[in-house]
């Protein structure tokens, strides 16, 4: 059966869908550098735009075979009044092929960078490409929106061609024929044994070696209408749908607002935030996010407040701590939810409440979270830096790093959420 796939997807003028995602293909790599150097040269608000790529000739160049001239060939060139035979000719200067401009070659010979554009949603794709939330775990089935996964089921009767199982067909087909033709062929055996026997003994006996002969092409014939395949033999491949457990999982931003944050720090919490944020929703379509903005106090506010709002006030870093617990024992089970924490401070805090952290961190919060990590905006060692450094030593799900200006902004991310630790 003939099928026919049309592709009615939206295209630009002139171009091939098919061809240009080859092209990603070919040059993910370089794409993906190209887009982390686009990266911290805009701002955190134009993070989603699209972007020009230039390729390095020499990584588009393709390899080619040809073939020699050979031999002594005389080429008459026809318009020439100002050469003759000898001469050579000079490569022009400056606007070789491909090479114009001020960045042409002084033997006039060059080739320009390739250029093309990668929209919005593929820059993103290769923004966030090599990024996963660490040790994620499927813990549950959802009733009201399960995922679904095709797993094959054995064989059936009926089916596509495109599923059709030839060797299990031809072993239907073979096991039909020594079922339906076993009785014949034992029978045939037998008289054709009392043929040869007749034959040896009694050939003084044509009537019976005739009637001997007719029964055997009788059951030759038999056996030859047993067909060698019939319809009946057809096995296909059965594929099933089965709910798959699906990864909940939620994402606690804690963000200090206190009055040692000056702008510029709350700028750079901010913008690594966002980061977090546009990468949460891009990745995971089942993932909370939970905003907490503190000072002296801690509250759960919205997106709009946590990015935008202007509070501020003294540094009591445990609130935003015993909020989040607080928010964990009441909304979010850690058997069914994978539960992430990513902490934003200056590390200026009051002494005794330093301590309170590591507690808070060492004896609540990481024994039900599947990765904490804590970001220091600003390069002096505070003291809750301090107190942060006992609990890495004896906590793999727990990271820290610092970050004193918007350029190690995507860096210090990516090194915080690099892939190689999810569990299916």
């Amino acid at each position: 059966m003939l099928q026919q796939v049309i592709d009615r997807r939206l295209s630009g003028k002139n171009k091939s869908i098919g061809n240009r995602e080859r092209f990603l293909r070919r040059f993910r790599a370089q794409i993906r550098d190209a887009v982390r150097r686009a990266v911290a040269g805009r701002s955190i608000r134009d993070i989603e735009q699209g972007e020009d790529i230039t390729l390095p000739k020499r990584d588009v160049s393709e390899p080619v075979f040809g073939h020699g001239p050979g031999g002594t060939r005389e080429t008459v060139h026809p318009g020439n009044r100002e050469y003759v035979r000898g001469d050579r000719i000079a490569r022009p200067q400056g606007g070789g092929a491909g090479g114009g401009g001020r960045d042409a070659s002084q033997d006039g010979a060059g080739e320009d960078d390739f250029v093309f554009r990668i929209t919005r949603e593929e820059f993103m794709q290769y923004f966030f490409d090599d990024l996963e939330l660490p040790h994620l775990v499927r813990t549950q089935l959802l009733p009201d929106a399960p995922e679904w996964t095709s797993r094959r089921a054995g064989f059936v009767t009926e089916g596509t061609p495109t599923n059709l199982h030839v060797v299990r067909s031809m072993r239907v087909a073979l096991s039909r024929r020594i079922a339906l033709g076993g009785e014949t062929r034992r029978k045939l055996r037998e008289l054709e044994a009392q043929l040869a026997t007749a034959l040896r003994f009694g050939p003084g006996m044509p009537g019976e070696i005739e009637g001997l002969q007719v029964q055997i092409e009788a059951l030759r014939r038999r056996l030859r209408r047993i067909p060698f395949f019939d319809p009946f033999d057809l096995r296909y491949r059965n594929r099933v749908r089965v709910p798959l457990p699906t990864a909940k999982a939620v994402m606690f931003c804690l963000m200090d607002v206190s009055g040692s944050m000056d702008e510029a720090r709350k700028d750079i919490a901010k913008r690594f935030f966002i980061l977090l944020y546009l990468f949460l929703q891009r990745h995971y379509e089942r993932t909370d996010v939970i905003f907490i903005r503190h000072h002296t106090q801690a509250s759960e506010v919205s997106e709009e407040e946590f990015f935008h709002s202007a509070e501020t006030g003294g540094t009591v870093v445990s609130s935003a701590l015993e909020l989040m617990h607080q928010i964990i024992q009441a909304r979010y089970s850690p058997a069914e939810w994978n539960i992430y924490g990513a902490q934003a401070s200056d590390g200026d805090n009051w002494h005794q409440d330093s301590s309170k952290c590591r507690e808070l961190l060492t004896g609540k919060l990481l024994p039900l979270t599947r990765y904490f990590a804590y970001v220091q905006v600003g390069d002096e060692d505070q003291n809750l830096w301090q107190e942060y450094t006992e609990v890495l030593g004896t906590n793999s799900n727990f990271a820290m790093r610092k970050i004193n200006e918007a350029a190690e902004i995507y860096p210090v991310f990516r090194d915080l959420f690099k892939k190689g630790t999810s569990t299916a």
